[in-house]
Order: C-alpha cells, then sequence, then structure tokens
C-alpha cells in the first residue's frame, strides 16, 4: 500500500490519515457499519496509532493520529518488515481487507470497496493540529450531509465531551484547548469563519 507520492509515516508523528470507498462508492450502509468499522479500527491499530479525532462519512473517512514509538516488525508472508511505514501500510491493508469481506458479504457486492492507497498528511505544526480537529468534525457539515456537525453521530466531537473512559484520546485534546468550554467554544469560532478553507481535501 505504500506509494512514492505519499509521504512515509514515522514513529511519534502526527499525521491526517483518510481515505475513500473505491470509486466513491459507500464504505457505510448501515448504523451498524460505523459501530463496526471502529471496532475493527480498535482491534487493528490499538498497538500502532493514539486516536484524538475522527470521522466516518458513508464513502470516506478520517483519522487524526499519532504513531506510537517503539512498533514490533510484523510478518506478511514470507517477508518481515521492520520499516514503521511498511508496517503500519500492511495493518491498513489488513484492516481494509477484513472489513471489505463483511461489507461485501452483507452488500452482496465484489471487489475492492476502498480506494488501494489511503491518504496521509503530516501535522507539522500546533495551528495545523488544532485547526485539523475542527476540520475533521465539521466535515459532514462541509459535505452538506447534516446542518449542524454538532449532531452528527458518526464523528469524535460529542465523545470528547464525555468523561467514560475510551482509547481515544480525549483528555489530550481536552487538556490540548485547555478545557471543555474552550474546546466547545473553538469549534463554534471556527463554525462561523472560513478558517479551514486551505485545508479542505479536493478529492474526499
Amino acid at each position: 500500500m505504500s506509494n512514492n507520492l505519499l509521504p512515509p509515516i514515522h514513529e511519534n508523528c502526527f499525521y491526517h490519515i483518510y481515505n475513500r470507498g473505491n470509486n466513491g462508492d459507500n464504505i457505510f450502509y448501515k448504523h451498524e457499519n460505523y459501530n463496526y468499522f471502529l471496532r475493527k479500527y480498535d482491534e487493528y491499530f490499538s498497538d500502532y496509532l493514539e486516536t484524538y479525532a475522527y470521522s466516518l462519512l458513508a464513502n470516506h473517512f478520517h483519522f487524526l493520529v499519532r504513531v506510537k514509538e517503539m512498533i514490533q516488525p510484523i510478518k506478511a508472508g514470507t517477508k518481515t518488515y521492520t520499516d514503521t511505514d511498511k508496517i503500519l501500510s500492511e495493518v491498513f491493508r489488513r484492516f481494509f481487507t477484513s472489513y471489505a469481506k463483511s461489507i461485501n458479504i452483507q452488500e452482496g457486492r465484489t471487489g475492492s470497496l476502498f480506494q488501494k492507497n489511503f491518504k496521509r498528511k503530516l501535522i507539522d505544526s500546533e495551528a495545523y493540529f488544532t485547526r485539523l480537529i475542527y476540520y475533521i468534525h465539521a466535515n459532514a457539515q462541509n459535505h452538506k450531509i447534516i446542518e449542524d456537525f454538532r449532531d452528527y453521530p458518526y464523528s469524535s466531537y460529542g465523545r470528547i465531551l464525555i468523561d467514560n473512559p475510551s482509547k481515544l484520546f480525549k483528555k489530550e485534546v481536552l487538556e490540548w484547548f485547555g478545557s471543555k468550554e474552550a474546546y466547545i467554544d473553538f469549534h463554534s469560532q471556527m463554525q462561523s469563519s472560513n478558517g479551514i478553507r486551505d485545508l479542505i481535501i479536493e478529492d474526499i
């Protein structure tokens, strides 16, 4: 799944990771699919990624993640991958394949469900990190799926505000903004501005 046009993935770095359905087709069809996708994501990536924000839309997804340190090598057939980029690419391949098998059975479809190469962008500044959290949370509103992103059930916006334990790095996100109130206020302020226009991804 590696692609020379994509930036390599390194340990201890933050990335915006995203992908969409093959030919723009849906990857989610029912409410249960979104929850199943998140469970499979946790199953495959809990040893590799820390997740700070996400949004799942009918035909694509976004994650803000940090790659963990000391990632263990992974075997793929006769090969053993030790490079972080190749390890994560192999794990994504397995994740996509596993999820696609279930959806193909459910929908009576065949073939690839996801575009071959998942996309990634290195998060290289604090400002980018902050605005990206809003961009991911507001994605459904930006695509005119819902009038107010805060009502969308398949993003981490509301989950970050819930105190119960989770593998989502909620505490760290709220501490980044300073408090729950500051987190809420930032999203409200960004909603009324064009502060993320330069983050919009044309092919998603």
